[in-house]
């Protein structure tokens, strides 16, 4: 079934997202992998080509769209690549720092920090998950008080993507210990280079190994006043208005994923012969195939619907929870079938299903469990206890 999600608009930027994925991304993805980090410079080739800020004000180096379509036609031509620690590393800007920039910052921070990050000079990232606070947001301990005209901010966070070369921090402390839970968090932004500010190790993950993800440390860190972003106290309220949108990302990728995955195993099944006879025309890979296409139609659908909603700001929290461990369970489905139909070449990471399986496996993780998504929309059914 074609999705009807896109215009001609929408396809013609297709052309220069493909283009820059063929010449930069596709040739240099097992150098990133293997080494563990994305060269630098394509944050710099991508800014160049419109691919970062998009949605973004002008007057602040962006893209000035904020149609979310676009971000999904590059999370497509990624996917098709089989970058995902790419797409992570360009989508997160867009899909989880900038929005918080753009809507909570003051016109001085939005100053101070934009331009550069849409040139991709800098890079952004944001702090919440902590050793003992996972999905759990509530649990999160790093702490910071009020010290004349900063804030000293004490703790540490984890599985930070994006933290080993992140220039402008968003981090997630407690700033009212003695305050009810939704009013005890505030949104800090630390700079590089302010005393305290450590980086611990960059971990050794499973899959997306070209971007990193780090621990990170802060010792009596002076944030000053004019970091806070939003406002004071409401830092959950903040967290709970943006986190649809990282969700829907997650989302969309997983969808993009499964519909790559399946192209390359079509191609793979219609080339590979077995018992005289493509393993294509095979019953058993009919079937599967006809399962995996119908399972990604239905779910396109739905996402093609979420997508439009968060572009008329709309989509409810229930809703994206919906879409992200739906679509995110699909994507780790699909993948695993579409490896079995690969055999054992499958298992070879020169094959791109192989490391589309292990990058797939943090999609049902981060962003939220598969469990606290099925929290979420349980309560929005039967109510909170």
């Amino acid at each position: 079934m074609r999705s009807e999600l896109f215009d001609d608009e929408h396809e013609s930027f297709r052309q220069s997202v493909r283009e820059f994925v063929n010449r930069e991304v596709t040739p240099n993805v097992e150098v990133w992998e293997n080494q563990g980090r994305i060269d630098a410079k394509v944050w710099k080739v991508a800014a160049e080509q419109g691919l970062i800020g998009l949605g973004v004000p002008e007057e602040y180096g962006g893209g000035g769209s904020p149609d979310y379509r676009f971000r999904c036609v590059i999370m497509d031509e990624i996917a098709r690549a089989g970058a995902a620690a790419v797409g992570v590393a360009l989508g997160g800007f867009d899909d989880l720092i900038a929005p918080y920039l753009v809507d909570l910052g003051t016109e001085e921070q939005k100053e101070r920090w934009l331009p550069a990050l849409c040139r991709g000079e800098k890079a952004a990232a944001i702090a919440m998950t902590e050793p003992g606070a996972g999905s759990d947001l509530r649990g999160i301990r790093s702490s910071a008080v009020r010290d004349g005209d900063d804030w000293v901010l004490n703790g540490s966070k984890t599985f930070i993507t994006g933290g080993a070369r992140a220039d402008v921090i968003i981090v997630v402390a407690r700033t009212d210990p003695q305050a009810r839970t939704s009013g005890a968090f505030s949104l800090l932004v630390v700079e590089s280079g302010m005393s305290g500010f450590t980086r611990g190790r960059e971990l050794d993950k499973l899959g997306q190994r070209g971007e990193d993800v780090s621990e990170l440390f802060f010792d009596g860190v002076r944030v000053p006043a004019a970091n806070l972003l939003g406002t004071q106290g409401a830092g959950f309220r903040h967290l709970m208005e943006h986190l649809p949108r990282e969700r829907m990302s997650i989302a969309y990728y997983g969808l993009a994923a499964a519909e790559a995955a399946m192209a390359w195993t079509v191609e793979y099944v219609q080339g590979r012969h077995a018992f005289g006879q493509p393993v294509a025309q095979f019953q058993n890979t009919k079937f599967t195939l006809a399962e995996i296409a119908t399972e990604i139609d239905v779910t396109r659908a739905f996402i093609d619907r979420a997508v439009l909603a968060l572009n008329a700001g709309t989509l409810s929290a229930t809703d994206a929870a919906k879409a992200k461990w739906w679509a995110s369970e699909l994507q780790q489905r699909v993948v695993d079938r579409c490896l079995q139909l690969h055999g054992g070449y499958g298992y070879m990471r020169e094959y791109p299903i192989a490391r589309a399986f292990v990058d797939a496996r943090v999609q049902t993780i981060y962003g939220g469990t598969t469990e606290i998504m099925k929290e979420i929309i349980g309560r929005d059914i039967v109510g909170a206890p």
